[in-house]
Formats: C-alpha cells, sequence, structure tokens
C-alpha cells in the first residue's frame, strides 16, 4: 500500500488543531486501509490515542437510536481490544449509564476524563447510520464539541470517514448545507477532505514495491496504460495488476497488452466494485447528471442538480463537480455496456463473418448491417430504453461491441455538453509480411433534436478535430435524427459522402 500521509496531506494538520473535520471518497479507494494505519501511525508516536473502527454493524438500527449506540459502543470496544493498547488508554469497561440519545456522549466524555492522551476518533463507514441514529449521533457530537471550552473532557478530534460531503451532514441536523453554521463541529470543513486517486507516480511506485518483492516487472508503458484506463482509481489500479498476476498468471514481465486483456475481463466478470456502481445508475439523482454526459448534452439547470453532482463525484463516476466526465475509460466503458445489454441481445451477426480475407474488420458492412438492425428495432428499443435522451448512442455502442470486442477494442470518449461521442476502433490484424498491425477506423456520433440546426457541419467540424488528434485521414459520421419530422422507421438508413473543413472525404451515415 501506499502511505496515507501524502494521500491526506491535511488530516494531520487538523488533528494537531484539534479539529473535528470530513474524509470522504468513493468506495473501494483505500479510505480504511489509510485511516487505521494512520490511526496506528498517531498513536504509536505517542501524544494521542487515536482509534480507527467501523459504524458499519449500525446500519440496522435505522430510527432506533438505542439500539444504533449499542452497536457503534460495541464497535469502538471490540476495536480497542483488538488494539493492543495499554490498560491506561483503553476505554471505560463498562460503559457509563445513560439515558438513549446521549450515551455516545456520556461514553466518550467518560474516556476522555481517565485518558491520559488527547482522544482522536475515525469513524469508518459513518454512512452507515440512518435516521434519526444519525441525527442523534451528530447532535451529541455537536454539543460534546462545543463544550470543550468549559473545560468538559471529550474527543480532541473525531474524522467521519464515508462517502459523503459534509454537506449532507449538515442537512441531517438541521442546518442549511450551503453555508457555515457556526453551532455545527463541521464548521472547519466548508472544504472536507477528499482521499485523493493515485497519481501516475504513485502507480509506479506501488508496483515498484511488488517488483521488489518478486522481481516481476511491470513496463513503463505497462504503467502508463493503467494510469490511462483507471486515472488512478485505487480499485482498479489494484484490481489489474492481480488480474495479471494471479488470475491470468503472467510469469514475465508485465506489458500493456497484458493490461489490456486484463481490462477485459475484469470487465466481463461483473466485478463486485463494477457492479455496485452500476446499481447506482437508475437513481434519478444519478440519472440526472449520467444521462446527459452520455448524450453530450448539458444537465438540466434545477435546484437540485449541485447536489445531485455532489453526490454522483461522491460516488467516483465523475471526474469532479466542474468537470462533468465520466472518472475514466474503464467507468466509461462499463456504463454504456451495462446500459446496452438489452440491445447487445438482439445482435444476431456473426462477429467472425465481419473480418476480410486480409485480416481487416469490415467497418462498411457493419455500418449497413446496423442499419437493417436499427429499421426494425430502434423505435422499440428507444421507448424501453431508461436513458432516453443517450439511448441512440447506446445503441449503435452495444451493437459495435457485441461485433467488434471479440477480436478487437473500442475507446469511447464523452461529457457533457460536447453534443457528440467519440469512438475509435482498434483491430489488430496480421500484415502480408507477418507483421503485427492495428486498423484504425475512427467515427463521430451526433443527434439532431427537435427545433435544431443540422448537425452535419458541426459534425464535419468536429470530426476533422478527432482525426487530427488520431492522426487519420479518413472516418464516419453518424447522424441520429430524433426530430419527429424524421424519416419513417423503415425509410431510416442512408448513407453518402461529404467533405470536411480539413478536405478529408468521409462517410456520413443519416440514421
Amino acid at each position: 500500500m501506499l502511505p496515507p500521509t501524502p494521500r491526506l496531506p491535511e488530516a494531520r494538520t487538523l488533528i494537531e488543531m484539534d479539529r473535528y473535520f470530513v474524509v470522504h471518497a468513493p468506495r473501494q479507494t483505500g479510505k480504511t486501509t489509510g485511516l487505521r494505519t494512520l490511526a496506528s501511525e498517531l498513536t504509536a508516536e505517542g501524544e494521542v490515542a487515536a482509534l480507527a473502527f467501523s459504524c458499519e454493524r449500525a446500519k440496522v438500527a435505522g430510527d432506533d437510536v438505542g439500539w444504533g449506540e449499542s452497536m457503534l459502543l460495541d464497535s469502538i470496544r471490540e476495536a480497542a481490544d483488538r488494539s493492543g493498547w495499554p490498560k491506561k488508554l483503553m476505554p471505560p469497561d463498562p460503559w457509563p449509564q445513560a439515558t438513549p440519545g446521549s450515551r455516545i456522549s456520556a461514553a466518550l466524555s467518560a474516556w476522555c476524563r481517565r485518558s491520559p492522551r488527547r482522544v482522536v476518533l475515525f469513524f469508518d463507514e459513518i454512512d452507515a447510520l440512518q435516521g434519526n441514529s444519525l441525527v442523534s449521533f451528530l447532535c451529541q457530537l455537536r454539543d460534546g464539541h462545543n463544550a470543550r471550552p468549559d473545560g468538559h473532557p471529550f474527543p480532541a478530534s473525531v474524522i467521519l470517514c464515508g462517502l459523503r460531503d459534509v454537506r449532507d451532514y449538515r442537512t441531517a441536523v438541521g442546518a442549511d448545507p450551503g453555508r457555515c453554521n457556526p453551532t455545527s463541529p463541521f464548521n472547519i470543513v466548508t472544504k472536507s477532505l477528499r482521499l485523493s486517486d493515485f497519481s501516475a507516480d504513485q502507480i509506479a511506485d506501488l508496483y515498484g514495491q511488488h517488483t521488489e518483492a518478486t522481481g516481476q516487472e511491470f513496463t513503463k508503458d505497462a504503467v502508463e496504460r493503467v494510469f490511462e484506463l483507471t486515472q488512478g482509481q485505487p480499485w482498479l489500479v489494484n484490481a489489474l495488476a492481480h488480474e495479471v498476476v494471479f488470475e491470468m498468471g503472467v510469469s514475465g514481465a508485465v506489458t500493456v497488452g497484458h493490461v489490456e486483456e486484463a481490462k477485459e475481463r475484469l470487465i466481463r466478470a461483473h466485478a463486485i466494485h463494477l457492479d455496485s456502481l452500476v446499481a447506482k445508475l437508475h437513481e434519478p439523482r444519478v440519472k440526472r447528471v449520467i444521462e446527459p454526459i452520455m448524450a453530450g448534452t448539458l444537465p438540466s439547470l434545477d435546484e437540485r442538480i449541485d447536489d445531485d453532482v455532489s453526490y454522483v463525484h461522491d460516488l467516483g463516476l465523475i471526474r469532479g463537480p466542474m468537470d462533468l466526465e465520466i472518472a475514466n475509460p474503464i467507468y466509461r466503458e462499463v456504463l454504456l455496456r451495462v446500459l446496452g445489454d438489452r440491445t447487445a441481445r438482439l445482435v444476431k451477426a456473426d462477429p467472425r463473418s465481419f473480418v476480410m480475407p486480409d485480416g481487416r474488420f469490415d467497418l462498411e458492412r457493419l455500418l449497413r448491417e446496423f442499419v437493417v438492425f436499427w429499421r426494425e428495432h430502434g423505435e422499440v428499443i428507444i421507448h424501453q430504453e431508461g436513458y432516453h435522451e443517450a439511448a441512440c448512442q447506446i445503441i449503435l455502442m452495444a451493437f459495435l461491441h457485441r461485433l467488434i470486442n471479440g477480436g478487437g477494442c473500442l475507446d469511447r470518449e464523452y461529457a457533457a455538453g460536447t453534443k457528440r461521442l467519440d469512438v475509435l476502433v482498434r483491430w489488430p490484424y496480421t500484415g502480408p509480411d507477418g507483421e503485427r498491425l492495428v486498423q484504425r477506423e475512427a467515427m463521430e456520433l451526433k443527434v439532431w433534436r427537435a427545433g435544431k440546426e443540422d448537425p452535419l457541419p458541426e459534425g464535419l467540424a468536429q470530426l476533422d478535430g478527432y482525426l487530427d488528434r488520431l492522426s487519420l485521414t479518413t472516418g464516419v459520421l453518424v447522424i441520429f435524427d430524433r426530430r419527429p419530422e424524421a424519416a419513417p422507421w423503415n425509410q431510416r438508413g442512408t448513407f453518402d459522402q461529404a467533405v470536411t473543413p480539413a478536405g478529408r472525404r468521409v462517410s456520413v451515415l443519416r440514421a
């Protein structure tokens, strides 16, 4: 693992200042491991007694405040028992008797009164507390925090760790999430701490530990490709390495090819982490953010959107609250694949039939086959698709994936406000002299929506920019007509040739 301090550089400073604050990050980013390590380091230094423990078992309590308090105090007790601390640092046994709704406050106060060191507590998985249990807990923390200047013994620093940003905790206790409330123990964190993803250098350091321990090297290109695919998401970084080393059994140097294969295997296996993200897609607040990203449009600017974007960012699905892009290429692919599953099951063509005698892929024929499919199934699938605004993109991507991903790869780029989806088909094949070559085909997807101008001119200019980046001379522009006055479904799917502003001759499919 990587040292926790560089990933949370402000945490130590806040703890030294006796602050209460929030650490939040998506699931499977190393929060628990990092905080437990930080707690151990702090305790070993001799100034504080720092304990990290999970609140997860308290989830079953719901609105039952007394039961929630019992579960929480049991978790603290068990974590302290496992710590190996001397008796003088341990919490009181038994906890003091108190009225439900004040038991946490009484217990922590009694512990701090007898402890020779400042007590620092890391409440991991704090999101598990629900309803009145959460409200009661936060109110007890607030009261204890505010009584400290009067000599009331209470933890010197409290860290709440989970998925939520600080605004959600303020809302739970009735405060305005958009303003700093001086009666809240979390007034310090108008900016709460978010556990960062790995940088490219940190991935190299992490994999370097494996090389040092085993002698197995990750090539520089492989490490760079891992960063490109994951953007440093810690679970993905570790999962790709685990897949290569343990599941695929690679014994020599790990190459880019191994990383690509591991990515495909992870996605096909529906790894638990990926499935847990996908399960969120049909939550209304998630859909309100993700659907326009896929469709290339902008989210509606209603009063809920800031909270929705913050929530989706906290889940780790997008890069940042001001950067409406899917967090990394693996997530981009997973989301489109999952949403396109219904379409993919309807594709009956044999992928091998699209491989030409020279080994290259027949993209032109694939698009002709798509037109037949679109005329037969498009209208029905669009009306069934939950992500209605992004239905065209999802359907074409599902069709391409079903027929290409057996022997080639699809790279997809999409983001809110771009009004397009960029697709690169990469198809490896063997040249006439036995050399390994890669066929590359670029596509640009646009949607002609009601009340808008024909997107052909804009699409040709955007395709030029995409082809420039890829150093390709030609490509395909696909325009889906979603206007009420569009041609009947049995007449859709016409091919034409066009010239881009840069003078490239490209194919245009109007569907």
